[in-house]
């Protein structure tokens, strides 16, 4: 049984969403949770809460990575070289922020994720800021 409504709505998500829906609300999720931290980055518990979104964000990204190098994956090979690409760009941003935070650094991974979930979502309209 779920712990509260939150995990519910969760579980709920899971079980009801395609590959690709599922993968465009984790990024989503995931840009929102790095979208907070930037904008509430005077906090006194900062640094906890930019660990954790951007550590849930690399997770995202090392989960897509292994899909992407796996030998059945359908995607065709330039568009897997090209997300494996970005996700090495996105670990390398990630480094970059943990070892000098500045909020305007999230700027670019939080449009990945977006462009990324609008594209997943069949609109691949730009959202955000694209400057690294």
């Amino acid at each position: 049984m779920p712990r509260n409504a939150l995990s519910a709505y969760q579980d709920i998500e899971k079980a009801t969403l395609s590959g690709r829906e599922l993968e465009a609300s984790v990024l989503m999720r995931a840009a929102l949770a790095l979208a907070a931290v930037k904008e509430n980055w005077d906090v006194t518990n900062r640094d906890e809460q930019l660990d954790t979104a951007l550590r849930n964000n690399q997770r995202i990204w090392t989960l897509f990575q292994s899909e992407l190098v796996e030998p059945g994956n359908p995607l065709p090979v330039e568009i897997r070289r090209n997300i494996l690409s970005l996700s090495i760009f996105v670990d390398r941003r990630t480094f970059e922020i943990m070892a000098k935070p500045a909020p305007e650094k999230l700027d670019i991974l939080i449009a990945i994720n977006r462009n990324i979930a609008a594209g997943l979502r069949g609109s691949p309209t730009v959202v955000g800021q694209a400057a690294a």
